[in-house]
């Protein structure tokens, strides 16, 4: 019997034991259960928000590449404008100064014939002079010689009008086309402008589409 109540009591410290054991297993792997479940409900929410923001993001980023896009198209049309205008002034300037060549080819012909005027009227002072100390006799030769030299005067005196008002016109071209060189460098260094500031766009534009 003593031997009997022994191996009882043995066996029931044994299933105590066995029993103790199985419920500390049972509740760590509650434990890890749970830990697990925390953890996946932490990563689908972190999962969740980080979504919305990439999401808020490329909102953002296609906005911003649509602003990009109608700044870009703005630059572009004004690049074209400017660079119309720019040919324009470019033709302008190219008649004024064929028109001033031909203006100072004229004004150089005008002068030699000026030139040979005034000697041809020396000339003529001087025959006039030497006829009039030779003989007091000779009046329609005098009269004559007077007529000659009073219309190559009067010729001499158009022509001398006529130099001037080239000259008038010849400095008023001049004007024109220092005008018109102005605004071509203007346009110049508006048309660099506008292709820099056009670079820099399609530079961003690239940026944000790669990102």
């Amino acid at each position: 019997n003593r031997v009997r109540q022994n191996l009882r009591e043995k066996h029931a410290r044994h299933v105590a034991d066995l029993r103790a054991y199985y419920d500390s297993e049972i509740q760590s792997l509650r434990q890890q259960l749970e830990a697990n479940l925390l953890f996946e409900n932490w990563c689908n929410l972190y999962v969740l928000n980080r979504c919305e923001q990439l999401d808020a993001a490329l909102n953002e980023a296609n906005a911003r590449i649509k602003a990009l896009e109608n700044k870009n198209n703005l630059l572009e049309k004004q690049v074209a404008e400017w660079r119309e205008r720019f040919q324009a002034l470019s033709s302008t300037s190219k008649v004024l100064q064929e028109r001033l060549e031909e203006m100072r080819t004229s004004h150089k012909d005008k002068d030699n014939t000026v030139s040979r005027l005034r000697s041809r009227l020396r000339e003529l002072q001087e025959a006039f002079e030497k006829a009039y100390k030779l003989s007091d006799n000779k009046n329609t030769r005098l009269k004559e010689e007077n007529r000659m030299f009073q219309n190559l005067l009067g010729e001499y005196e158009s022509l001398g009008k006529e130099h001037e008002r080239v000259k008038d016109t010849l400095n008023t071209t001049e004007n024109k086309l220092l005008d018109a060189n102005t605004q071509i460098s203007d346009l110049k260094r508006t048309i660099s402008k506008l292709e820099a500031q056009l670079k820099q766009v399609e530079h961003e534009n690239t940026l944000k589409l790669r990102h």
